[in-house]
């Protein structure tokens, strides 16, 4: 199957074919349809984060089952399925509280088993345990949902990912409170989503941060009813300016350190700071110990807290009730050799999302 393969730090990923094994047992094999282009995967492009080459990245997709393992009963053939990377195993200690996003047990094949991606007969790393930039996605059967027919694929994807960790956070690891005032570090995304999230909850200011204007504009659009432009003011003044001494919550949805304190900053005493953003490996977000004193909340959240087989589908019904804006995010759609622009356009902020499409 065709396939982007990444090799090596800060070099263009390359197609290719590769090999993808039969599903074993609770594994699903998935054609995909729609790949989103998530910021996450350029960090590892450009050893933010490290990772063992060669590799298939990608992680935030929608397809359909094409062949299920042995045990397998949740999913049959021809069914339209999102995958997520917070895949569970059920049974550990965070699972069975009910945190299966933090699962520290996630089912993959081990290093004595066959992997699932392969190339002349040597294995690949499969990303997130998905590798959506690939004509096909072998799966464990606890990181798939369901979705209806009818539901369009690229929308879809979005959910998989970036929809999920930024609504989650706002619904579901923050809490946000209806009449609350919320700020959300940068428009891209997941910063929308995060922003839709906080619409959804009911806040009555929602002030989106941002140094490009139409992602701004965008972020007007989808709920924010007001914009900074951090390329022109300071962020954290405008927005205690703005919110009265400091906003209920704010979320930083970009993966730098210094906007990481400056959400902190950004927040009321009692408020909380949430960071969805991945920050480099290595880095400190450092915070004035005395601000703890005013009970100042910094935390951090896990691709949106979710309970994916529960909220995606619940995701879905905002979306078809058009509380949930996705069609709206979707800024370019293109095919998989098109990858390493669509990294270069996220990195340039000159799209809110691209979603590969393999048909």
């Amino acid at each position: 199957m065709k396939a982007a393969v990444f090799h090596q730090v800060k070099q263009p990923l390359t197609i290719e074919q590769i090999e993808i094994d039969d599903p074993g047992e609770h594994e699903v094999l998935v054609r995909t349809v729609a790949s989103g282009v998530c910021h996450s995967d350029l960090h590892f492009v450009e050893g933010l984060y490290p990772m063992r080459t060669p590799a298939v990245l990608g992680h935030e997709a929608a397809g359909i089952v094409e062949q299920v393992g042995a045990g397998v009963t949740e999913f049959k053939k021809g069914e339209h399925v999102i995958a997520c990377l917070s895949v569970f195993c059920g049974h550990c200690e965070r699972c069975l509280s009910g945190e299966t996003w933090l699962c520290r047990n996630r089912p993959t094949r081990g290093a004595n088993q066959t992997p699932r991606l392969s190339k002349a007969g040597e294995g690949l790393t499969q990303f997130a345990n998905i590798g959506s930039y690939a004509e096909r996605m072998l799966l464990h059967e606890n990181g798939v949902v369901k979705m209806d027919d009818d539901m369009p694929f690229a929308q879809a994807a979005l959910i998989g990912c970036g929809v999920t960790t930024g609504v989650g956070a706002a619904l579901n690891t923050a809490k946000v409170q209806p009449g609350s005032t919320v700020a959300v570090f940068g428009a891209g995304g997941v910063g929308l989503a995060a922003i839709q999230g906080a619409r959804i909850a009911g806040a009555r200011k929602i002030i989106a941060v941002d140094m490009v204007e139409h992602k701004l504009a965008t972020a007007r659009d989808l709920g924010a009813t007001d914009t900074v432009d951090a390329s022109l003011q300071d962020p954290v003044e405008k927005i205690r300016e703005m919110t009265g001494g400091g906003a209920d919550y704010t979320f930083e949805a970009i993966g730098l350190k210094t906007v990481a304190e400056q959400c902190f900053e950004a927040i009321r005493p009692g408020g909380t700071a949430t960071i969805i953003g991945m920050i480099p490996v290595g880095e400190k977000v450092e915070i004035p110990g005395s601000a703890l004193l005013s009970e100042k909340k910094l935390q951090g959240s896990s691709m949106g807290s979710n309970r994916f087989k529960i909220d995606m589908p619940r995701y879905i019904e905002l979306y078809r009730q058009g509380r949930l804006r996705l069609d709206e995010m979707i800024t370019k759609r293109t095919p998989l050799e098109d990858i390493n622009d669509r990294f270069r356009a996220m990195k340039d902020g000159e799209v809110a999302r691209s979603v590969i499409m393999f048909e």
